[in-house]
């Protein structure tokens, strides 16, 4: 039996297809949403879900949760006697998913399909694969979360096309998707997103500034007394809640060990506040929306509707914005909470061939552009450390495209193929995924060929494969290495590495800002316009090395004319966008 699961950073849940459709599967409290929380007592005994939950409020030194933003990397946490990574704690969650599924269903689970955000990752996406593996499950696919919940509204909506936005605000990521639909098709255009932004932020914000009113700092707080931390937290996200259908509530503040010692500390929240408090966390949406629109070459007077997707988009604050951004009301007919779910459930009849939907067809798209790390000529040398893009971001996948590279040296036997995932143009600011060594190139002059082939499939698990054009031998991977966080001795090295930049012109204030600004820009724009910026930043630094003044001054002029058209767009919310932009 094939579930569909939507593993979520605050609430996870499961469904499975029918012939009537989708529907969402109960756990032991006949609950259809879990909370990701895992939690171990004093005795040693696990805790997943609301139990969890609650163990948390009374020991949260022994209970975990948001731990889907650490998927992927070195994170670890010691609950009881071991310590657990977030695929670790995962895994716990989708193994109380599976029996829950198992109970309902009478039968056994041991396939599904997993949501991720589409912002993820390809080590978020692979550790996401293996705590599916830990749970004792196959994980059939690994799908985009707006892309499910597009399915689920274009299985319960028919007519004429449609451009619809997916505007997914969940517990701790931010997606958007651009997705078209028509006639039974399901066509993912864009997409963009943070994994770092979503309904937690917006409580923690709340808890810092209750906390901050009685003289603590939350970062402080957290370590010193997490008793109390825990109580707000608890206390802020039900107020979060109550914002949302009222105008002010009260929320409790223990002692220092989180007990309510009468009379009880309260302090009142209004809506007003908790909205001027959170305004810049609702900011971020903007820039991946711009960026979701210009990849899908449309202009925001171009979608025909707006669905709200995630629990976070319940609060007022965000729907007001969304709709000063799309100038437009958005809707939810189907629940925000659940229909992640409810369209991976129909992903999972599309693995296993459901009859009831022989007339559904869904692509999607990759979230990152995918490359290699090469050398360029700048002035009279070859510098490395500059990314060639291989498969651009928001290209339908899956996909499989080659580049062909040369090789720099007289009698170059062996390259280094560096993998990246990123949208800036140095490799040094994007991910690196792997790196291989090809080796048996044959001796001679510079300029031996070698194709680069990069194979990224429906689950955005990637697949690089190298070859010598003149001896045939190929090299391939399946990309596995997990990306390490960054150390102190590191960001020191980096920070040396920059300060030997600074010599003559590239040394003047107004020429490292042009660069700095063209390169944040670069990874705004659209693959279209990134060519020519990227023309425009090699000739730059060209000139600089070369110390031309007058060369330096055109090109200064000639960029900064380049990207005040698109700086100098209307704010979010304008109809006049440009599709580019």
């Amino acid at each position: 039996m094939i579930i569909g699961i939507d593993l979520g950073t605050t609430f996870s849940a499961a469904a499975y297809m029918t012939s009537d459709g989708p529907r969402l599967i109960p756990n032991a409290l006949s609950e259809t949403l879990t909370p990701s929380v895992v939690g171990f007592d004093t005795d040693d005994a696990m805790f997943v879900g609301r139990a969890a939950k609650e163990l948390a409020v009374l020991q949260p030194d022994r209970c975990a949760s948001v731990f889907k933003r650490y998927m992927g990397s070195t994170w670890k946490v010691r609950l009881g006697k071991r310590e657990f990574t977030a695929e670790e704690l995962s895994s716990l969650i989708l193994r109380s998913l599976k029996e829950d599924a198992e109970a309902h269903l009478d039968t056994i689970v041991d396939r599904a399909v997993i949501t991720v955000p589409a912002y993820f990752n390809d080590n978020q996406r692979k550790a996401t694969i293996r705590a599916g593996q830990l749970a004792g499950l196959t994980v059939e696919r690994i799908i985009n979360e707006p892309t499910a919940a597009a399915i689920a509204y274009g299985l319960h909506e028919s007519g004429d096309e449609k451009v619809i936005a997916v505007f997914d605000l969940g517990g701790g990521t931010f997606d958007v998707s651009i997705v078209d639909l028509f006639d039974g098709a399901v066509e993912v255009r864009a997409s963009s997103g943070e994994a770092f932004l979503g309904g937690e932020d917006f409580t923690q914000t709340l808890a810092a500034r209750v906390l901050e009113s009685r003289g603590f700092v939350f970062e402080r707080a957290e370590l010193e007394t997490p008793a109390l931390v825990a109580r707000v937290m608890q206390q802020c996200e039900a107020a979060k809640r109550l914002l949302s259908r009222q105008d002010a509530a009260r929320v409790r503040i223990p002692n220092r060990d989180g007990q309510y010692v009468d009379p009880v500390d309260e302090v009142q929240i209004s809506r007003d506040e908790f909205t001027k408090w959170t305004e810049h966390i609702l900011a971020r949406v903007e820039l991946p929306i711009r960026r979701a629109i210009g990849d899908a070459k449309l202009n925001r007077t171009d979608i025909t509707e707006v669905i709200l997707v995630g629990g976070a988009t319940r609060m007022p604050t965000v729907v007001q914005r969304v709709t000063e951004i799309f100038q437009k009301e958005p809707r939810s007919r189907l629940n925000p909470d659940e229909v992640v779910a409810l369209g991976a459930a129909v992903q999972a009849g599309l693995v296993t061939r459901n009859s009831s939907l022989d007339d559904l067809v869904v692509t999607d798209v990759s979230p990152f552009t995918l490359g290699v790390e090469i050398s360029k000529q700048i002035g009279t040398e070859y510098r490395g450390g500059y990314f060639l893009p291989i498969i651009s971001r928001n290209t339908t996948i899956p996909v499989s495209r080659v580049q062909r590279l040369s090789t720099l040296h007289a009698n170059q036997t062996q390259l280094r193929v560096g993998v990246y995932q990123g949208e800036a143009r140095r490799t040094q600011d994007n991910l690196l995924l792997d790196d291989f060594v090809v080796q048996g190139i044959p001796r001679g002059p510079a300029g031996q060929e070698i194709d680069i082939r990069f194979t990224y499939d429906l689950n955005g698990v990637l697949e690089v494969e190298a070859t010598v054009v003149e001896t045939k031998r190929k090299v391939s991977v399946v990309i596995t290495k997990h990306a390490k966080g960054v150390s102190p001795a590191e960001i020191e090295r980096a920070v040396a590495a920059m300060e030997a930049l600074k010599t003559h012109p590239r040394e003047e204030t107004a020429n490292r800002f042009l660069i700095k600004r063209a390169e944040r820009m670069y990874q705004e724009l659209s693959v279209f316009h990134r060519d020519h910026l990227a023309e425009l930043l090699d000739g730059f630094e060209t000139v600089l090395d070369l110390q031309d003044r007058e060369a330096i001054d055109r090109y200064r002029s000639e960029m900064e004319i380049f990207l005040s058209q698109f700086e100098s767009q209307e704010p979010a919310g304008d109809d006049d966008d440009v599709a580019s932009e």
